[in-house]
């Protein structure tokens, strides 16, 4: 399994953090955790084109998350000129409608998608990519999910749980990724809730929403959506997550100074290994070693 942060930000601009997405390769399924805007381009900057992604799982829907959805089904479909099967792609209600208001007729692409199964130009291009005629248009698997689904393909096995984040406005879900070589647990954006506890227990890469320092929350509905330093860090302790990853960072605390206060005040509650989170950083399985001085 080999675990890559494509977008650590928030939906504040910055050339640096672009919008929440993280890549998890396993044997021949490439999954995507999320695909906001500015994700896509990490992913080609990690050296995988939109047709190896074989799989789409989304936490939420808010545009942070979701933004380069279109990019990904649409570059992916036109590349792949009907030689890679449809994208599986799995999150909350009301994916299965949004999806079809993008992709299906009268949706937000159905102009395009007309133009490039019936002109001449976009069907010659088509074949010279190896197509065969008709040119069909991308129909992406949707599964909405819920509380508790599971989703299980080869050597791997996913479950749902229900976060914390913008009920009852939007479903949001954490993840439990279960594979032979460990578990990696997402949280998606959430804040203090039980289910994480049950989702995170003795995983080996907890890949969780860090938004705030403690005690500056805005108000109390931001508190219980959003996840604060020190609330993280006693989540990752309890459950005896080997691995900590800080993501979705916010400009409060993504300075000089600021991060080595967070790590430091956070370390003295959880023990693990903790990483604060950067795009296209990389996030080992195993226990992070000693490389010898050279």
């Amino acid at each position: 399994m080999r675990i890559r942060l494509l977008g650590t930000g928030t939906p504040t601009p910055s050339l640096r953090r672009v919008c929440s997405s993280h890549l998890v390769e396993i044997g021949d399924s490439v999954m995507l955790f999320d695909h906001g805007f500015g994700a896509h381009q990490r992913l080609l900057e990690a050296g995988v084109p939109a047709t190896r992604v074989t799989h789409m799982f989304f936490t939420h829907l808010h545009y942070d998350h979701c933004g380069d959805y279109a990019r990904l089904v649409l570059q992916r479909w036109d590349q792949g000129a009907g030689h890679v099967p449809e994208l599986k792609v799995y999150g909350p209600p009301p994916l299965a409608e949004m999806t079809d208001r993008l992709f299906g007729s009268k949706g937000a692409f159905d102009y395009d998608l007309i133009a490039r199964t019936s002109h001449d130009a976009s069907l010659g291009i088509y074949e010279a990519r190896g197509g065969k005629l008709p040119r069909l248009r991308p129909v992406p698997q949707v599964r909405e999910l819920h509380d508790g689904d599971v989703v299980s393909e080869g050597t791997w096995r996913l479950k749902t749980g229900v976060v914390s984040h913008f009920q009852p406005y939007l479903n949001s879900y954490g993840f439990r990724l279960e594979t032979p070589e460990g578990v990696f647990v997402y949280s998606g954006d959430s804040g203090p809730v039980d289910s994480m506890y049950g989702l995170a227990r003795d995983c080996d890469v907890l890949l969780h929403m860090c938004h705030y320092i403690s005690g500056t929350s805005l108000n109390d509905g931001f508190a219980g959506s959003c996840m604060g330093h020190m609330e993280l860090a006693a989540l990752a302790q309890e459950t005896r997550a080997r691995n900590l990853v800080l993501t979705h960072i916010t400009e409060q605390f993504d300075k000089p100074g600021m991060r080595e206060r967070v790590i430091a005040e956070m370390s003295t509650v959880y023990k693990g290994n903790l990483f604060f989170g950067e795009d296209l950083m990389e996030i080992p399985i195993e226990t992070p070693h000693l490389d010898k001085l050279l």
